[in-house]
């Protein structure tokens, strides 16, 4: 069969059927390696030849060849005529990946593919051919003929499978149905399908044979394959009849528990008859297939009702052992991927597939990732409309209380009416408190229906949310396949003897996490084994095991999905480090010597940064454990390094379990409400104006002895206007005064760099679905994306990486506003007063002249006492003095002003001749805003330096 004549199903279920035993003989070769054992050669030799009978169904000679000889070289492994080196293995692993290639390469443009790679194969299927014949080849020999190693992923958007725990009863029907082509099938096809169904045939004949004796050592799994194989070639060519009787047989067999007890009379003849009816029906596929079938209908349709009888006789379903054959066959049966099959001696091994669990063998729907994200979105509008319910339930028992109060006044108003009144009035009165007690009545039991409901609809919403959420779930072990092999081929080639060890593969993470970890985690295995694990030769000199361990756990910790890669290899040297960044000079020497290890080892993850003296091929390059940090923070997490030389080293990886979700922390900015990541929050803090302190243009606030950078959050997010703060989001009338001087400061970091945002407010905490924005948009400026609050309003969730380079580019341009407005309020109208304290007439004339000149009110001092005795007296915007002045100096005169409690916020500017660095430092660290020579006068800088802490002059 030409490619030109493929057909796109099947070609769709060969890759699907490449792809599964490809992961069988990576893992199964890996296993053989480290564990020799005849017992474990048999799946992959069934992996083997499957492949060589679908590619032979499709005509690709090449995989055909490639397949035979890898089945041969296994067959020769079990019969133990031969015994398998590690070059062996390189070549049976290279031949995985030639395979893995073809399965992707499979279509109308495989030949042009081919094409340049056929002398390549050629050699590589001569070395196994060798191999065969007992021939030993090098290790640089068997490494070359590997072909792109690595699975390549699909880009396009992948289907998530969804298990379906209900078991449906099974039905048949009717036996007239269309034949898709076995009508007009090739006889080489139709010879293929008949092997097939006579290879299966026979299969069945033996365990039928096997199932009266006792069933010491029967095995179920051979015939599971059978029964999978025939219906896949059954389906392949179209024939339906063949293929849902077979379907009904496979369940009946598996309910009927073969490996539990002996086969019964009943048993034996039912099946036996079914495995007859196979043979006869794969004798009528060919010419005039489908009438055939009709001529037989009588006889399938009274097969198809005894076999569901049988298979609807259970109470139960009995887990089914994953077949490890035919891929086309299981990806018409069951569309989910297979694992390979647990060895019985797992636990001698460093690596072994992790058993799978019953649910995971529930009968499974495929449904797109872009569907089951919508669907989530829908089930967050559910859940926070049902949410809505409690709130207006509120409102009823508000209305209920109101009507109380309501007839407490109508007993008043009968009680203020004298009794020789009219009794016309008193019969109203009556006849309304009756009604009024009616309806209140009425009111009380709709209000317990109301609230009953309401109390459902949330639990109901809340469980199909989880339910949802759990469906984007996906086990850790789908992202972990390729390891063990990346970590073998590389030990390989570094000359090192590597244990590979993995704990907790069925971890459930989220899928979209779960596809943003293959870079990190490759970087970091990769640096383990290159830079952390030592040579054979260096680990027995220091006493060590020959062996090295390296090891991959995953666990869910706090809420949070906690990854942790070891190895106890030479560890980080942190003198070393300390060099190599004084080297690079990202730090100075005296900076560098008094960083603990944690601080030095941030500097790891910076881009670029590496210890590597040489570049090699597989490292060196500074490129690595930047892309694990910048993975780790966008999706919201951390990563951490832990090291002890001659120990070994661990990189602990932080990460939400899902991003679907997330914990925020509701603030208020400008009457709006704002959702910060909570995981991505240092701490939260309310504290007094006074404890902001300035430095030049910048404000700061002391934390854990650290000056932290304070930037309003109006002027990030462009707010025109700040309304008064507000204490916990809700001002209470007892404390008022209090909450409108207290400032609410978001602190977050970056890094070694910590920043405090300040908001008008805390509002609480929330679980928030996170919605995407729209794409139209762009790329909104600060803003992640969006959410819905629980009474239903939006809510944007900020993007802190964007408001972190918001705040370095304020501060590279020096335009970062104060939270006090110049450290008072100023009257509408009056302008601003400057105090200018200098010895020089000359120098406080410019002065005086530069700040009238753009509207400042401006008042003269001829030295420091002088100043002090102004600055007491009057109401002053800003102080601009001189440091060397006669009665008291101009630092003396600036820490005066910061020790008083009612002077402290007026921003001082220094103006000296005096421009050595410990000058500047010395006016700084006296108190002063900013400290500048008197050579700015003539560029303006003393003009931009008022206009940064008082502003305009009105």
């Amino acid at each position: 069969m030409s490619s030109s004549d493929m057909n796109s199903t099947l070609i769709e279920l060969f890759r699907q059927e490449v792809q599964g035993q490809v992961h069988v003989l990576n893992d199964g070769l890996i296993l053989l390696e480290q564990n020799p054992n005849p017992r474990q050669v048999e799946p992959l030799m069934r992996a083997a030849h499957s492949i060589k009978g679908a590619a032979r169904l499709l005509g690709i000679d090449p995989a055909v060849k490639l397949a035979h000889v890898m089945e041969d070289c296994l067959v020769a492994v079990q019969q133990g005529s031969l015994s398998l080196t590690a070059n062996g293995i390189d070549l049976l692993l290279a031949g995985t990946d030639w395979l893995s290639k073809f399965g992707e390469s499979a279509g109308n443009d495989f030949a042009t593919w081919y094409a340049p790679h056929d002398a390549a194969l050629a050699q590589l299927i001569s070395h196994l051919e060798g191999v065969l014949r007992g021939e030993e080849f090098t290790a640089s020999i068997a490494q070359s003929d590997a072909f792109e190693r690595g699975l390549v992923e699909s880009v396009t958007e992948e289907p998530v499978d969804v298990g379906i725990a209900a078991i449906k009863p099974v039905t048949h029907p009717s036996a007239d149905w269309k034949i898709a082509k076995a009508d007009w099938i090739d006889p080489g096809t139709l010879a293929l399908f008949q092997d097939e169904m006579q290879a299966g045939g026979a299969i069945l004949s033996s365990a039928l044979e096997a199932w009266q004796a006792p069933l010491a050592g029967f095995v179920n799994t051979s015939v599971q394959e059978a029964f999978a194989n025939m219906r896949g070639v059954a389906v392949v060519l179209g024939v339906e009849p063949l293929s849902k009787l077979i379907q009904l047989c496979e369940r009946a067999w598996q309910e009927g528990r073969p490996t539990e007890r002996a086969g019964t009379p009943d048993d034996l003849q039912c099946f036996t008859q079914a495995n007859e009816l196979f043979h006869q029906l794969s004798i009528a596929v060919g010419t005039e297939c489908t009438e055939n079938m009709k001529a037989m209908q009588k006889t399938i349709d009274q097969m198809l009702a005894k076999l569901t009888t049988r298979a609807n006789s259970a109470q139960e379903p009995s887990p089914a052992e994953p077949p490890a054959s035919s891929m086309i066959a299981r990806s018409v049966a069951n569309p989910a991927a297979v694992p390979p099959p647990m060895q019985e001696n797992a636990a001698e091994t460093a690596f072994a597939p992790t058993t799978v669990p019953d649910d995971a063998q529930e009968r499974v729907v495929r449904v797109t990732a872009k569907n089951l994200t919508r669907l989530m979105g829908l089930a967050g509008e559910s859940l926070v409309e049902a949410r809505c319910l409690q709130p207006f339930a509120k409102s009823l028992v508000n209305l209920k209380r109101e009507q109380d109060r309501l007839t407490d006044l109508i007993d008043e108003l009968a009680q203020s009416i004298p009794a020789e009144s009219a009794a016309a009035s008193h019969d109203i009165i009556k006849d309304l408190r009756n009604k009024l007690l009616e309806s209140l009545t009425v009111l009380g039991s709709r209000i317990e229906v109301f609230e009953s409901h309401a109390h459902r609809s949330d639990d109901l919403n809340s469980r199909l949310y989880n339910e949802v959420i759990a469906s984007r779930m996906r086990p850790m072990s789908d992202g972990v396949q390729g390891y063990p092999r990346m970590v073998r081929d590389m030990s390989r080639e570094l000359h090192k003897n590597v244990r590979f060890e993995i704990v907790g593969e069925t971890t459930p993470v989220d899928r979209d996490v779960l596809e943003k970890l293959d870079a990190p985690l490759n970087h970091i295995l990769r640096n383990a084994l290159d830079h952390g694990i030592e040579s054979p030769e260096e680990r027995l000199a220091a006493g060590k095991p020959e062996i090295a361990t390296l090891k991959l756990e995953v666990r869910h910790s706090a809420g949070m999905f906690a990854i942790t890669i070891s190895d106890d290899g030479r560890g980080i040297d942190s003198e070393k480090l300390r060099a190599k960044i004084v080297e690079r000079k990202l730090t100075t020497e005296d900076m560098a010597s008094r960083m603990t290890d944690a601080e030095l080892y941030e500097f790891l993850f910076l881009p670029g940064f590496s210890t590597r003296g040489e570049v090699t091929e597989i490292s060196g390059r500074g490129v690595g454990l930047d892309v694990v940090h910048n993975m780790a923070t966008s999706v919201g997490g951390t990563v951490r390094v832990q090291s002890q030389l001659g120990k070994g080293t661990s990189f602990h990886l932080h990460l939400p379990i899902t991003l679907s979700v997330i914990r925020a922390v509701l603030v208020e900015i400008a009457g709006e409400p704002y959702a910060f990541p909570l995981l991505r929050i240092d701490r939260l803090l309310r504290v007094p104006p006074d404890s902001i302190g300035s430095l030049e243009h910048r404000q700061f606030l002391r934390v854990d002895g650290q000056n932290v950078g304070v930037v309003l959050g109006t002027q990030i997010l462009h707010m025109s206007k700040r309304p008064q703060a507000t204490q916990d989001g809700v001002n209470s009338a007892s404390d008022a005064s209090s909450a409108a001087k207290d400032l609410f400061i978001v602190l977050f970091s970056n890094h070694n760099d910590q920043y405090g945002l300040v908001v008008d407010g805390f509002m609480g905490e929330q679980d928030l679905v996170v919605r995407p924005l729209d794409h139209r948009l762009g790329k909104v400026p600060n803003v992640s994306a969006a959410a819905v609050l629980d009474d239903g309003s939006p809510v944007l969730i900020i993007d802190l990486d964007d408001v972190r380079r918001a705040i370095e580019r304020l501060l590279e341009l020096g335009k970062l506003e104060r939270t006090d407005d110049g450290g008072r309020k100023h009257v509408v109208g009056r302008k601003k007063r400057v105090l200018v304290v200098d010895d020089s007439i000359t120098v406080r004339e410019v002065e005086r002249q530069l700040l009238t000149s753009r509207g400042y009110e401006v008042t003269l001092a001829v030295d420091g006492a002088d100043g002090w005795n102004t600055v007491r007296e009057g109401e002053f915007d800003l102080v601009i003095s001189d440091i060397d002045m006669p009665h008291m100096n101009g630092l003396e005169f600036t820490r005066k002003i910061k020790d008083d409690n009612l002077l402290q916020r007026i921003p001082v500017v220094i103006v000296s001749y005096k421009d050595r660095e410990e000058d500047r430092l010395a006016g700084l660290e006296a108190g002063a805003n900013y400290y500048l020579t008197k050579s700015s006068f003539h560029d303006e800088s003393l003009l931009d330096a008022v206009h940064r802490l008082i502003g305009e002059s009105q």
